[in-house]
């Protein structure tokens, strides 16, 4: 008997000789083509093995049929079983398959792209942020501009940060990889439909907005009718948003990801043009009567046209992919309900956040108000909750969301193949390569968070800045707690949409926001005036936690599951009572890097499949990533106190602060044993950082 491991590799899994299919991801490949079958002879360079070592999909050993000896071996991911498509036009008989695809680009360049798109982005929506503040401070005039600016964001945020995207994108992969004209039509009816859909409520917002200025804030008078006015001029952006994000998903689900994550540098671009114009006419305004009506114009629209250039920005990325779209009205009997069916319970997550964010917004607006008119300093409402979340989310955004981003084709593609350890094992990866650098964020957030507040938003002449920097750091380092749990929680959810479940994430973040929303309202009736805002900033921190652990613990015991019986692989040949013959296979479910390896017969010791997820490894890697920046973040907390509060001082401290955070990250990581998880962020950073040797287990026959 002739035992093949790989060659010249540390990875026994890994592909050997010529014959096999090429790197990438498996699911992609498997509608592309016939299944690979064994030339004559056996495999270029190898002589005919009678035992392959390599990674089976737990699926299969329930799957009565399924043998090792099929003649399609070596195996290729296996097919759902889906049900033809509909008789159409574009589906007819005749029709010419779809080219195959490119294999897809690797899922970490992915990520690095969409990251850096992103963190440019976030660079200049701070730039932005301090030109906006430059201009109408954070009193009367910019809290009423933001209450109306801040839902077309809101709601921009829960489309781009994964409702629609998660519910979107597995389905138009699906729809590619099953549909003879690849997904064309479907996804032109789909379009149409959700454009139909942004119409109306767009038009809605707009009608209702003086109800909905007074749905998220407690304004009167002259504060009100600007708050309506800017209100009028912005809600329009829902519509462009909307189409935004519906054109990005389509060149996700093409593994294009980098247009999606650039094109907000133009919005950016525009905004600090419009508010840097204002700015040069020599005007600013703190109280709400200070802007006129033709002021309110210019900030109104001009905010609005960066999100018209944002989205039409992306035409020529779907030019280059050969996209075209045509209005198609034709839904009845289209395959629509499940999408839609999804996009509803997306929506519906939506409108529960909303609900959450109204509360915070009227509670943090009427604790704004109180503190202005008792003189108390810095601003403590709305604006300064709102600015502080900006920063927060930062991380989140360029690593999270860049790296989930770009695996949630992969993840679909492994749930409509029935693989669902993989999503699992993929998630769990994600989290621990991106550990290392949510971490380090979050401490610098909680040791320096007065001055990354100044450094952002320490601009302009008004006597309060100073003072309002302050309670935007205070709120920064009450936020920064959460930063882990929130970044986790984000990954998780995206396990259930790329198994096409919208409905139990919804449920997820109704306990989330109801909390919050909760928390928030005891903070407001129970802390002093000038910490009201800040206790609603803790109860998000807890908020989070709580919603990171329910997730992950609600998505581990469904992929430990396995796949539903409609999207379990399709059963292969086996022997003749049509089970495979376990003595003679040999598999693995430890794949993780450093993992025990030993071999079982078919199954795991416990007798468990297994979610892939590895809870309690991710608690103690960041755990562990956390004691090795303390010592960094105490002495980052002494150096800043020592260059003073000025925005000079603060950059300064800041430099010095977060070289001192590295410093100890690096040097105390490999002794608490989690190097691994900082070496690459050491790479990106260009530090040399030698990288741990991976534990391996020993194999037994």
């Amino acid at each position: 008997m002739t035992m093949h491991t790989a060659d010249n590799s540390g990875d026994p899994y890994s592909r050997q000789g010529g014959g096999y299919p090429p790197q990438g991801d498996p699911y992609q490949q498997q509608h592309q083509g016939g299944p690979h079958q064994q030339p004559q002879g056996g495999w270029p360079g190898q002589d005919q093995p009678t035992v392959q070592l390599g990674r089976i999909p737990a699926q299969a050993f329930e799957q009565p049929g399924w043998s090792p000896y099929a003649p399609e071996y070596p195996p290729q991911a296996p097919e759902r079983p889906v049900p033809p498509p509909r008789d159409s036009g574009e589906q007819a008989a005749g029709a010419p398959a779809p080219a195959p695809a490119k294999p897809a680009a690797s899922t970490g360049r992915n990520g690095l792209i969409m990251a850096l798109g992103s963190l440019a982005s976030r660079a200049l929506g701070f730039v932005r942020s301090a030109v906006i503040v430059a201009a109408l401070a954070t009193g009367p005039a910019g809290e009423a501009f933001n209450v109306a600016n801040s839902l077309p964001n809101i709601v921009y945020m829960m489309l781009i940060g994964g409702v629609l995207a998660s519910v979107f994108v597995p389905e138009l992969v699906h729809a590619m990889q099953t549909h003879k004209d690849g997904g064309q039509a479907y996804t032109d009816r789909l379009l149409t439909l959700c454009v139909t859909i942004l119409v109306v409520l767009t038009l809605g917002a707009w009608l209702f907005a003086p109800r909905i200025v007074d749905f998220y804030s407690e304004f009167d008078g002259v504060q009100r009718e600007l708050a309506i006015t800017f209100a009028r001029y912005c809600l329009p952006q829902i519509f462009f948003y909307g189409v935004f994000t519906l054109l990005g998903q389509v060149l996700n689900a093409r593994d294009r990801f980098g247009a999606m994550m650039w094109t907000p540098v133009l919005n950016n671009v525009v905004a600090i043009a419009v508010f840097g114009g204002y700015l040069a006419m020599g005007k600013h305004a703190y109280q709400a009567n200070e802007v006129s009506s033709g002021d309110a114009l210019l900030l109104g629209i001009g905010s609005t046209l960066g999100i018209v250039v944002q989205a039409a920005a992306l035409l020529p990325s779907l030019r280059s992919a050969r996209f075209t779209y045509r209005p198609r009205f034709d839904w009845r009997g289209a395959g629509l309900t499940r999408p839609l069916r999804a996009a509803g319970w997306a929506l519906a997550l939506v409108l529960a956040t909303q609900l959450s964010f109204a509360v915070i917004t009227s509670l943090s607006t009427s604790a704004g108000k109180q503190a202005f008119d008792a003189h108390i300093a810095g601003g403590r409402g709305f604006s300064a909750y709102n600015n502080a979340y900006a920063l927060f989310v930062v991380p989140q955004g360029v690593i999270t969301v860049s790296l989930v981003t770009a695996l949630l084709p992969s993840m679909s593609r492994a749930a409509t193949a029935g693989d669902y350890r993989k999503i699992g094992e993929d998630l769990s990866g994600v989290l621990r390569s991106s550990a290392a650098m949510v971490v380090t964020a979050a401490v610098l957030f909680f040791a320096l968070g007065s001055q990354i507040a100044m450094a952002a938003y320490g601009y302009g002449s008004g006597s309060s800045v100073h003072d309002d920097a302050m309670v935007v750091g205070l709120l920064l380092m009450a936020f920064a707690v959460g930063l882990p749990a929130f970044c986790a929680q984000y990954g998780l959810a995206r396990g259930f949409y790329a198994m096409g479940d919208a409905r139990t994430p919804f449920w997820l973040t109704l306990v989330s926001t109801g909390t919050n929303a909760a928390l928030c309202w005891v903070a407001y009736e129970t802390l002093p005036l000038r910490y009201k805002v800040i206790g609603m900033a803790v109860a998000h921190t807890v908020a989070a936690t709580m919603s990171a652990v329910v997730t992950g613990v609600a998505l581990g015991r469904r992929l430990a599951k396995g796949a539903p019986p409609a999207a379990v692989p399709a059963p292969r040949r086996g022997d003749a009572t049509g089970n495979p013959d376990a003595t003679m296979v040999l598999r693995t479910d430890s794949f993780a890097p450093g993992a025990d390896a030993t071999v079982d017969l078919g199954v795991r010791r416990d007798g468990r499949r297994g979610s892939g997820l590895e809870g309690g490894r991710l608690v103690t890697l960041h755990l562990g990533l956390i004691l090795a920046c303390v010592p960094g973040a105490l002495a980052a907390h002494w150096l800043a106190g020592r260059f003073g509060a000025g925005l000079i001082g603060s950059l300064t401290g800041l430099a010095a602060g977060a070289l001192a955070v590295l410093l100890s990250l690096f040097l105390l990581a490999r002794p608490l044993g989690v190097g691994a998880s900082v070496a690459p962020f050491a790479r990106k950073l260009r530090i040399p950082y030698p990288t741990p040797a991976p534990t391996s287990g020993k194999h037994r026959r």
